[in-house]
């Protein structure tokens, strides 16, 4: 595959970012969630709110047992990779609680299980990973605030980095969530892409204004009269992505269209493993979606330390000094619990007891 940017040519290995733009995409849709409010989309554009992917995993067992079972092994070998809920824990303070989330609106999803719910309508404090959320318009118009994050600001449009053909099939990919690309022209490619990325369901509920799982978290809390702190601010988040190279988003964007309506079976396959709390099984499954599972060792080392690690450690030392009051809930993106470098680990290093609850 081939990538014009400007008057430069860019090949890009058939598989080679697959891995990466499928971890990013589910790390932002916390700001792709309010790309419906940045471009106003409206009921009348949205498509249908059914979903129709599949679980890719399910496929795979049945057609490539061993695959399947190296997926399996990778899984079993990352640390908390089991569960979506903790207790986490240290003497003298009531116990507080982590929830690892999933920045969508799938019914399945914003049900939380009883004890989670439980945890929830009793704690003190609401911990989310921006309380910006709370406010779309607001969100919004802090977005706006730094345009540099989200747009090109020198005269640039998506136009003049892409191939004609490539221009072509983001246009119709856009078309089918109701998005027309003339509203998206100077925007960044990977708020494009994270817009792509977004099953047409996503898109529907969430122009209906049905919440994503963390905003509903911290709108009934607030509805109770109870404290809603974030660690993050939205622009904190843009930042981590906007200072990836434009090339890497640029593979981004247009492997996202390669995928095409298989991002339906991504998603769906995410879900499922969410709901079952295997998100050690979450990357390894990604990595199947690339035919022969390779990712860009360069590429992925920058990902992994700017969009993961780094805010994983914001997270943690911000946390901190919230859990020291007790009884707090929180809630932050799945993907950023589990591994060495994971903010269970890192609550743990702080001196925190952080325990599985089945």
């Amino acid at each position: 595959m081939t990538i014009s940017i400007g008057h430069r040519s860019l090949h890009v290995p058939a598989p080679g970012n697959i891995l990466l733009w499928l971890i990013a995409a589910f790390h932002m849709l916390l700001a792709a969630a309010l790309f419906a409010v940045l471009l106003s989309v409206s009921q009348a554009q949205a498509a249908d709110d059914a979903c129709t992917g599949k679980n890719l995993l399910t496929e795979l067992q049945q057609n490539d047992p061993a695959r399947y079972a190296e997926v399996v092994k990778e899984a079993d070998a990352t640390p908390n990779g089991k569960g979506i809920f903790w207790k986490i824990e240290k003497p003298g303070l009531k116990p507080s609680w982590l929830l690892g989330s999933m920045h969508v609106t799938d019914p399945r999803v914003l049900n939380l299980p009883p004890y989670a719910q439980a945890a929830h309508d009793g704690a003190d404090t609401i911990i989310i990973e921006s309380d910006e959320i709370l406010n779309e318009k607001k969100a919004a118009a802090a977005l706006l605030a730094r345009p540099d994050l989200t747009m090109f600001t020198d005269g640039t449009t998506i136009e003049k980095l892409l191939s004609p053909e490539d221009y072509a099939r983001l246009d119709a990919g856009l078309k089918q969530r109701g998005i027309p690309l003339a509203a998206v022209s100077r925007m960044r490619p990977w708020m494009i892409a994270s817009a792509v990325a977004l099953p047409a369901c996503e898109i529907s509920r969430k122009a209906k204004g049905v919440q994503f799982l963390d905003q509903k978290i911290a709108a009934d809390a607030a509805a109770e009269g109870k404290q809603v702190k974030g660690l993050e601010t939205l622009a904190e988040q843009l930042q981590a992505m906007a200072e990836l190279p434009v090339e890497f988003h640029l593979k981004s964007l247009i492997e996202t269209l390669e995928l095409g309506a298989k991002m339906n079976d991504v998603v769906e396959t995410m879900t499922d493993l969410y709901l079952s709390g295997d998100i050690g099984m979450t990357i390894p499954m990604l990595k199947t979606v690339s035919p022969d599972g390779a990712d860009e060792d360069s590429d992925y080392a920058a990902f992994e330390q700017r969009v993961i690690l780094d805010r994983n450690k914001v997270m943690a030392e911000r946390a901190a000094p919230i859990l020291a009051g007790g009884n707090v809930f929180m809630a932050v993106g799945a993907l950023h619990l589990p591994g060495e470098g994971g903010v269970i680990e890192l609550l743990r290093k702080q001196g925190f007891t952080v325990t599985a609850v089945n």
